[in-house]
C-alpha cells in the first residue's frame, strides 16, 4: 500500500519499489540528506496515484514491480504531472533497459549495485534540468560506440543541428512543432548515445564527427 510520508525541504520525491528493505533503506538514506520523501509506492498503480496526489519534483521508480510495470509508470506519469521527472532505480544493466527508459522518458537511470551517494547526485543532477546516466551503464555505450558510429536518428541531428545554433527548447519546439518536453527527450538520447555530459559538449561531439554541420 502506498504510505504518504510527511514533506521536508528543498526537493521532493515519489519512492516505488515493491522490496520493502530497498524502500525503506533509500527512504531513510534520501530524507537524510535533503530530499523529502512525500510517498512510496510497492506497485505501479500506487504509484501513479502518489505522482497525481504529490506531483513530486523526482519519482523514482524500479522497474520491475508488479501490477504496471515501471516503464508504463513513466510514460503515463508525464500526463498525470509533466513535472515530475523520472529516475529509474534498477538492477538491469543491459543497455536495451537504458534504450527502453529514455523512449518512455525518464530522465535519469541509476543502478541499484551503486553507492547510495550516486542517487542523491542523479536525483540533484536531474532536478537541475540535466539527465544522468549511470557510470556503469556509460561506459556500456563507450563501448559500443568504440567499433560503431553513433546512429543518431534524424530527429536528433536535427535538434542538435537547431541546438548548436542557440536556439531554446521551446524555440526548436515551435519550429518543428513539437512540445519542449519531446525536445528534452530527444536531447537526452543523443546525449547517452555520443557520450556527452552536457548538450554544449554533445553538439561539439556531433560536429567534430560530422553527424550535424
Amino acid at each position: 500500500m502506498a504510505r504518504d510520508l510527511k514533506p521536508g525541504t528543498g526537493l521532493t520525491c515519489l519512492v516505488a519499489d515493491d522490496h520493502p528493505a530497498v524502500l525503506d533503506a533509500v527512504t531513510r538514506y534520501l530524507d537524510q540528506h535533503g530530499v523529502a520523501v512525500v510517498a512510496q509506492a510497492t506497485d505501479g498503480g500506487e504509484a501513479l496515484a502518489a505522482i497525481e496526489a504529490h506531483r513530486p519534483d523526482i519519482a523514482l521508480i524500479d522497474l520491475g514491480m508488479p501490477g504496471i510495470d515501471g516503464f508504463e509508470v513513466i510514460r503515463r506519469a508525464r500526463t498525470l504531472s509533466p513535472a515530475t521527472a523520472a529516475i529509474v532505480y534498477t538492477g538491469h544493466a543491459e543497455t536495451a533497459t537504458v534504450d527502453e527508459a529514455l523512449d518512455a522518458g525518464a530522465r535519469g537511470l541509476v543502478l541499484k549495485a551503486g553507492p547510495l551517494p550516486d542517487l542523491v547526485i542523479a536525483i540533484e543532477t536531474v532536478a537541475g534540468g540535466d539527465p544522468y546516466i549511470d557510470p556503469v551503464l556509460m561506459a556500456g555505450f563507450a563501448l559500443r560506440r568504440s567499433s560503431e558510429t553513433p546512429a543518431l536518428s534524424k530527429r536528433e541531428r536535427e535538434i542538435l543541428r537547431m541546438l548548436s545554433h542557440g536556439m531554446t527548447n521551446e524555440q526548436i519546439g515551435r519550429e518543428i512543432f513539437i512540445s519542449p518536453e519531446t525536445v528534452r527527450t530527444h536531447v537526452r538520447r543523443a546525449l547517452v548515445k555520443l557520450g556527452s555530459k552536457t548538450r554544449t559538449e554533445a553538439v561539439s561531439t556531433a560536429l567534430r564527427r560530422g553527424l550535424i554541420s
